[in-house]
């Protein structure tokens, strides 16, 4: 299956919403941290409501309109989005959210969207949250020189989640 990088267009933020999450369904449920079906749902079902969605149309706008401030970038399968990441320029470079579906995992696709925000982010420093038992996800950032800071935090008091940074001398692609 052919899988295209490209920056989204604003009909597109109907597919993020429902998009992300689904990711959500697939990734995060954890018995030991409390996180379940229903909790997901809860705290990250706006996402794809009609509020959500028009909070994504206004980013993916944004993006347009200041590609040197915002980032924002869909993988397109044949017929839908599986993936996207995203991210914002301040001091440091704020990466995130990155999702890729199941189903588009392990094909080097996260590595391809990676290197596009690099590319983009340039010789700054850049951070990210990820949850604390996402354990593939820590080791692909990892893989691209991200480090652990030791700086936790509880997502709306649950769910358990890291800081990650990745400094300019850390330049691995």
């Amino acid at each position: 299956m052919t899988h295209v990088i490209e920056a989204p267009d604003a009909d597109d933020a109907g597919s993020l919403g429902p998009l992300q999450l689904r990711v959500w369904l697939q990734t995060y449920p954890c018995e030991d941290a409390g996180i379940d079906e229903n909790w997901i749902r809860e705290h990250r079902g706006s996402s794809a409501s009609e509020e959500g969605i028009s909070q994504w149309r206004e980013f993916i706008e944004a993006a347009r309109r200041q590609p040197d401030l915002l980032f924002c970038r869909v993988v397109r399968s044949e017929r839908e989005i599986v993936g996207f990441l995203c991210g914002r320029r301040g001091e440091v470079v704020a990466l995130g959210p990155m999702y890729l579906l199941e189903e588009a995992q392990g094909q080097g696709i996260g590595g391809r969207l990676m290197g596009e925000f690099l590319t983009w982010a340039g010789d700054t420093p850049m951070r990210l949250w990820v949850t604390d038992y996402n354990e593939r996800a820590i080791r692909f950032y990892q893989h691209y020189g991200f480090k652990a800071t030791g700086e936790r935090e509880l997502w709306q008091g649950k769910l358990p989640n890291v800081r990650m940074l990745r400094e300019p001398t850390d330049n691995l692609s």
